[in-house]
């Protein structure tokens, strides 16, 4: 199933995640500074969602007090909490 999450607070507009019971397939990341967003995507695609939460929640970008990492973390914890 995929799902949109529009991040705050960050430079990218939005996060076009496909998962499949928990685990990650595929994400997208628009906008944002391409080398950290295409590197955390091909990171996070095929793992748990759990796991990427775990690993990423709470990541600070220049003093934000979020990152796109984060607001992926996030986004996550939006798709479990309507799939609950």
């Amino acid at each position: 199933m995929e799902y949109r999450y529009r991040p705050e607070g960050v430079c990218s507009s939005e996060m076009v995640i496909e998962v499949d019971g928990d685990t990650i397939k595929k994400v997208r990341i628009i906008g944002g500074c391409p080398g950290n967003t295409i590197g955390v995507s091909k990171l996070a695609e095929g793992r748990k969602i759990d796991e990427v939460i775990g690993m990423l929640k709470g990541i600070p970008c220049g003093g934000r007090g979020t990152s796109c990492p984060d607001q992926l973390s996030r986004a996550l914890e939006k798709i479990k909490s309507e799939r609950a």
